[in-house]
């Protein structure tokens, strides 16, 4: 099972929309964010923290969350973003975790695939 084209346009173009208004106000605050598109075409922010170790920021857009690891202290809500700016910011001045940056992306039509044929 296959996601339209447009359908996914589209939510990759809410997910940068979103990023581009916390890289705003991540900026306000010093911090530099460089919006990005990853190898497979998911929008991103790079973000830089004390150390200079360089993690991405994903929108998921099925929970409303921004996140830089598979931690549940690694994401927030996108629905209040002044409480996402600071708890980036949090993240970013304390220094991202040691180890791989994990990720939460779910490829719901693998999964569909796979017990449908």
């Amino acid at each position: 099972m296959q996601l339209s084209r447009t359908v996914k346009e589209q939510q990759q173009a809410y997910a940068k929309r979103l990023l581009l208004v916390l890289g705003k106000q991540l900026a306000a605050r010093d911090i530099t964010p460089v919006l990005v598109d990853t190898e497979d075409g998911r929008p991103a922010l790079e973000v830089a923290d004390i150390r200079h170790r360089t993690r991405r920021v994903f929108a998921h857009l099925p929970f409303c969350w921004f996140y830089w690891g598979d931690q549940h202290d690694e994401r927030v809500s996108c629905l209040q973003m002044g409480d996402a700016v600071d708890r980036i910011e949090r993240a970013v001045r304390e220094g991202w975790p040691e180890g791989e940056q994990g990720d939460l992306r779910i490829n719901l039509g693998k999964m569909l695939d796979a017990y449908g044929s």
